[in-house]
């Protein structure tokens, strides 16, 4: 598969703007080989991406067709969400669903409007779903003597238990269950084949959510063993006398408390005119080698994820925690990018060195932090002795840094990241949001400088590699921010195509000072592209560098270890193209699976943060809380509460009201005249949470 030919026909498609003849298309898409182009051609027809009729080829929309996933069922229907968000879910008689099942990824034909909504038929099935899912058993609220399961991923959506199907488990149990449809009922069944546990737990929620996205949990036994054997050989004297000897050098980590896998040391030195900022890397790709069990295994990985009450790593402990995490007082083979930059903090040289250091200090975020306002006590000021002037260095440095990226546009929205705090029982008991000091900051600049080196020294030599991309926003998503920043009063003339960087951080600096700060922030990150990998250096827009990668966390991301392969090539002298040859197909099937399973790792800790909070607000129904409105929808209100949480209050429910969504960011009763609009300050009482959905509803008052 030649991504690069894929874009070249979908870009001169969206170009045309309607059906072509297939030979025409060729001509228009510029693709030079016919082979590529016939193979690139079948394979974006098979993913639903094109559809070719009658000898014409064209993108779905142009020719009446819409990508969607069958997402809710019931007796004798189906709804499916499309790809797009310009149409709602999709109503599909079960005579025209062509055997689709809830999960499965569908093409939809003859789609019309109709006064309840969209209803239209399925073409084909793109992509089975697993014919798995996980939910919630329930028997009370519906017909007596049946069970059904709630799925978690999917809504609007009961599916029956096949008698005999129950498994043992009892009302409210989270559980996995096997999909069928049974021809003779026409309706689709489900089997219960695994019970977590009880579904008010967050932590039982949990497993079911690393089930559900199929997170590999235990590492095969051949890939334990050779973990096992690569940390307990010793570093080589042979090895040493390859590397650059930094071991004097005052280096030291910066990391959370409870953080196991330190993947990053810094060092940084005043000199006469400027700095030198060493970022030293665990060097992953010495233990974890092309095509070894290891690789296999952290490549089907591709990231490790978190949850509240467990790290799942993507590698195995003894490399993870082991022989690659950069332990103080302990020689450690490390990948260093070590830089030179002038007094306005601007690049002027750089270069990567296969190393070894020791680092002087295993540095925590809030002691750093505590010396540098002045909060330290003498006990604090002898642990950080050996890298004190250091620190500072660092701090002057990383202020310049900053100052800078905000010149060129780097955007600076804010999100709310949660902090659960959990017992021995693995309950949650405590929320907040969690804090940004300076040491955090200061690390980042220092690696996002050593990332952008690494993407420059690779694009300047020309070789393969797996770039960190983030592509400007399209027309239409510019066009639902404009509408909402003049809705809450700010100039939006600058907000269209061609829109720099630095308008949008504009407008972000602008509404700090309103209300609206939180609202425009989130606006502005739904708006931009979604950042993702690709062999292609198509640069980062939000932090505004024309070249970009992930070099800085190898323990923990595959693409940091593919980007640590590829230049270890190099700078072992390895010539450009025999690089070339070994890995210009690695590099794209990296980017491809690093960015799939990146989603999946974000989308499965977000839904167990969700059941995490419910499982906190639960122990505080009754509860009155201060609050601001976070979202608008034609059903309610979101509030956020001090702590981070958000819920939700369905204004739909109150009596003796009539409330009109103006579909930007107010709600208006049309009686009394009350409105809600975000960034609104409200009182809210907690009054339910539903643990096993992740959901939590406030009410007013």
């Amino acid at each position: 598969m030649n991504q690069e030919v894929n874009e070249m026909i979908l870009k001169a498609l969206k170009e045309q703007g309607e059906p072509v003849e297939r030979r025409d298309l060729l001509i228009f898409s510029g693709v030079l080989e016919i082979e590529e182009f016939n193979n690139a051609v079948s394979y974006l027809e098979k993913r639903g991406q094109i559809i070719i009729n009658r000898k014409k080829v064209g993108l779905p929309e142009t020719m009446g067709y819409l990508p969607a996933t069958i997402v809710g069922q019931g007796r004798g229907f189906s709804f499916a969400k499309p790809d797009s968000e310009a149409i709602e879910d999709v109503f599909i008689h079960e005579k025209y669903l062509k055997g689709a099942m809830p999960g499965d990824t569908v093409m939809l034909k003859n789609i019309t409007a109709g006064a309840k909504g969209f209803s239209g038929e399925v073409d084909k099935i793109l992509e089975k779903g697993t014919r798995i899912v996980t939910g919630t058993v329930e028997r009370l609220k519906l017909k007596a003597g049946r069970a059904y399961i709630m799925p978690d991923s999917l809504y609007s959506c009961h599916l029956r238990i096949v008698k005999g199907g129950e498994l043992k488990s009892r009302d409210g149990d989270k559980v996995k269950a096997a999909l069928y449809y049974d021809q003779k009922e026409k309706r689709v069944y489900a089997r219960v084949i695994k019970i977590y546990g009880r579904g008010d737990s967050a932590k039982v929620c949990a497993d079911a959510i690393i089930d559900d996205y199929g997170i590999p949990v235990r590492f095969p036994v051949p890939v334990k063993h050779e973990a096992a054997m690569k940390a307990a050989q010793p570093i080589t004297q042979a090895e040493l006398e390859k590397r650059l000897d930094l071991t004097d050098e005052p280096i030291f980590t910066i990391d959370g408390a409870d953080a196991k896998d330190l993947d990053d040391a810094v060092s940084v030195k005043k000199l006469e005119k400027g700095w030198e900022l060493g970022v030293h890397i665990a060097d992953v790709s010495h233990y974890v080698t092309n095509g070894s069990r290891l690789d296999e295994e952290a490549r089907l990985r591709g990231t490790s994820v978190y949850f509240a009450d467990r790290v799942i790593p993507m590698l195995p402990v003894e490399i993870s925690n082991g022989c690659c995490s950069l332990n103080a007082g302990t020689k450690k083979l490390t990948f260093s990018c070590i830089m030179k930059l002038n007094e306005k903090a601007e690049l002027v040289d750089y270069r990567f060195e296969k190393s070894v250091i020791v680092s002087k200090v295993r540095g925590v975020y809030s002691e750093v932090n505590a010396i540098l306002d002045g909060s330290a006590d003498d006990m604090l000021k002898e642990k950080y002795s050996a890298v004190y002037d250091s620190i500072f260095a660092a701090r002057e440095l990383a202020d310049i840094l900053k100052a800078k990226a905000k010149r060129r546009g780097e955007l600076g929205i804010e999100t709310t990241e949660l902090r659960f705090v959990l017992d021995e029982q693995g309950v949650c008991v405590g929320v907040s949001e969690r804090e940004r000091g300076e040491a955090e900051e200061l690390i980042e600049q220092f690696m996002i400088m050593a990332n952008g080196a690494a993407a420059v020294y690779a694009k300047s030599v020309g070789i393969p590699f797996v770039y960190r991309v983030h592509e400007a926003p399209d027309e239409e998503k510019l066009y639902a921010l404009s509408e909402l920043a003049a809705a809450c009063g700010f100039q939006t003339r600058r907000l269209k195509e061609g829109v720099r960087q630095t308008d949008l951080a504009s407008l972000i600096e602008k509404a700090k000072e309103t209300k609206y700060s939180g609202l425009i922030s989130a606006q502005v990150l739904r708006t931009m592209a979604k950042a993702r990998y690709d062999p292609r250096p198509l640069g980062h827009f939000g932090l505004s560098l024309e070249d970009y990668c992930h070099f800085t966390s190898p323990i923990r991301r595959y693409p940091d270890t593919s980007v640590h392969r590829i230049l270890s090539e190099l700078v072992s002298g390895v010539p450009v193209d025999k690089i070339k040859s070994r890995y210009e197909e690695f590099a794209a099937e990296s980017a491809k699976l690093s960015s799939d399973f990146e989603i999946r790792a974000v989308r499965a800790e977000r839904d167990a943060e969700k059941c995490y909070a419910a499982e906190y607000m639960r122990a505080h129904l009754g509860e009155i809380y201060p609050g601001v409105v976070s979202g608008v929808t034609n059903k309610g209100i979101f509030v956020m509460i001090p702590n981070g949480i958000e819920g939700f209050v369905d204004l739909s429910a109150l009596d003796g009201t009539e409330f009109i969504f103006d579909g930007k960011t107010t709600t208006t009763d049309t009686r009394s005249g009350q409105s809600y609009c975000i960034g609104d300050e409200v009182t809210i009482e907690a009054a339910a949470a539903n643990v096993a959905l992740g959901e939590i509803d406030f009410i007013l008052k």
